[in-house]
């Protein structure tokens, strides 16, 4: 995927400067779920918040019924496609009924027409579309039945459009691979004499579908006027900036920390959001020290030989809970995998301190892997926190790239267990990575399918030119997107924006739970003010854990 810096967003082009365009690949989506990205892409062009796009997909098997289409043209009954798997909608783009499927290009441009015409924009469409059938040596022909691109007297593209505020969506289908025999379902575009083609059938032999995929763009964007460009944005997009709290809301909560020899992730960690949490009387605690035995390439926090655990430090944890009048705390750490138990004695101590201290206070715990250790997660369950976190942090294809001594699998496994338990289950990955939509959504089943039901979903921001590459700035649309996906999934409670950080504002997804289920958090917990004991981790620092599992450990969940 390519995003690119298209700012001012509604500021028409300058003559001789080519346009940004964000190329968006949403891999093979159903037909709602894009539709309703497109809306919200859409108004976030409207709007100014995004610049032009488009979307490149490829649908599952799925008739769509245009402005023109009938209830004739379709040749089944709604319950025969429900059988055959095959999707129905009725939109409102223009033209009639077609098909879309696996082996079709599906283009969705999402730009502003700031000449304000629509035929000049279906020609330039139609021109891209040719242009690509011209390279690999088809002859295009226009307008033989109506909208769409034939090829020796059958079609082989289709187009149509909606336009909103002059904002295009919708767009155009060409059959690279397409199994043709799915438009025997419908009268295509309500000519019952229309015979349908692709490019496989033209050539005699499949098509490399990236490829075309890559013309298309080219062709796109040299007939309109826009230019391509990698990810990632030369600079930060306006969504990223945080606005800084005054020193005088600060300074208190970082004076009572230091007395207290507590580190937190929020200066060490670089979060970006330590002024609004600090201001909000919030912090994040980070135990066993400030140096973690592993070296995970998303993470500011230090690497290197930590010292011994502070005795103290449950009291100290507790004590600032206490004098905070925190609500909710979350409890994290470096991975210390230098300890027997991975450092999860020290998790119990500080929960049990937290609880005498506090006992209103509900107990968020985002733990490591521990290795694998049975023993030493079923400790940490024992004690019951209110909520059990360990973040996935990535797709399984970039896993390894980022945290090298980690394994998907075996976080999957930890999280799997916990829920076992009984426990409240969260997980957070970042986005950003280089990750495709078929990647997310796979995640996302993988965590669902292991018992986590709370979720969050944050923008990963490189702590420095040493550290892992940000790929991509996510739009809050796409985040928006994910949110409605995870929901729709199952998940209990999502949180999901560039911003989000794994223990940022985790108390208000538990208490929406509790509200939503008619139950209290598991030791009946009451409200004072809210807080973050959070952790040392990812990106650096959005409160997710820079965890990983080490080679050969015993007694693996």
């Amino acid at each position: 995927m390519s995003r690119v810096q298209a700012l001012p967003q509604n500021t028409p082009p300058q003559a001789g400067c080519a346009t940004p365009l964000e190329i968006l690949d949403l891999g093979r989506i159903e037909y709602g779920e894009a539709l309703d990205f497109q809306k919200s892409r859409v108004s976030s062009r409207i709007n100014g918040v995004t610049g032009d796009t488009l979307l490149l997909l490829e649908h599952e098997p799925v008739i769509t019924m245009g402005r023109g289409g009938l209830a004739e043209h379709l040749h089944v009954s709604e319950e025969h496609l429900r059988r055959q798997g095959v999707g129905l909608f009725w939109v409102e783009r223009g033209g009639m009924a077609t098909f879309h499927g696996p082996g079709q290009l599906v283009a969705y441009p999402i730009i502003l027409l700031h000449e304000k015409d629509l035929h000049l924009y279906m020609e330039k469409l139609l021109a891209a579309i040719a242009a690509v059938l011209r390279g690999y040596g088809l002859e295009p022909q226009m307008g033989v039945h109506g909208p769409g691109v034939w090829v020796n007297g059958g079609k082989i593209a289709s187009v149509g459009m909606a336009v909103r505020k002059w904002v295009t969506f919708h767009g155009m289908a060409l059959n690279v691979n397409t199994d043709t025999g799915w438009f025997g379902l419908i009268t295509p575009c309500g000519n019952p004499t229309e015979r349908i083609t692709s490019m496989r059938q033209e050539l005699g032999h499949d098509v490399d579908f990236a490829e075309v995929s890559r013309c298309f763009v080219r062709a796109f964007a040299d007939e309109f006027g826009f230019s391509p460009r990698p990810e990632p944005q030369e600079r930060r997009p306006d969504w990223l900036t945080v606005r800084l709290q005054p020193e005088a809301s600060v300074s208190p909560v970082e004076d009572m920390l230091s007395g207290l020899h507590l580190h937190t992730v929020c200066q060490e960690a670089m979060c970006p959001n330590k002024g609004e949490c600090f201001a909000r009387g919030t912090s994040t605690f980070i135990i066993l020290g400030d140096v973690c035995t592993r070296g995970c390439r998303y993470c500011a926090v230090g690497k290197g030989k930590p010292e011994a655990p502070d005795a103290a430090e449950p009291y100290n944890v507790a004590q600032a809970v206490q004098r905070m009048k925190l609500r909710h705390a979350v409890i994290t750490s470096v991975t210390r995998d230098d300890l027997p138990d991975g450092g999860a004695g020290h998790f119990v101590a500080v929960m049990k301190a937290v609880r005498a201290a506090s006992p209103h206070t509900s107990v968020e715990v985002l733990v490591p892997d521990f290795q694998g250790n049975r023993d030493a997660i079923n400790a940490v369950c024992d004690v019951r926190p209110d909520v059990f976190n360990h973040n996935l942090e990535a797709v399984r294809r970039i896993f390894a790239q980022v945290r090298p001594r980690a394994s998907y699998d075996l976080s999957l496994k930890v999280l799997a267990h916990a829920a076992e338990r009984g426990l409240r289950v969260k997980s957070g990955i970042m986005l950003g990575l280089g990750e495709t939509w078929d990647e997310i959504r796979q995640t996302l089943a993988d965590l669902h399918a292991h018992g986590c039901r709370f979720l969050t979903l944050g923008q990963y921001l490189a702590p420095s030119t040493a550290h892992v590459p940000v790929a991509r700035y996510l739009a809050p649309d796409e985040f928006d997107h994910w949110k409605r996906v995870a929901l729709d999934m199952g998940f209990t409670g999502v949180a999901s924006a560039p911003l989000v950080r794994s223990s940022y504002r985790a108390e208000a997804m538990l208490e929406e739970q509790a509200a939503a289920s008619r139950l209290q958090p598991c030791h009946g917990h009451e409200a004072s003010t809210d807080a973050t004991v959070a952790s040392q981790g990812h990106q650096g620092c959005q409160g997710h854990q820079g965890m990983a599992c080490a080679t050969a450990p015993q007694g693996i969940v």
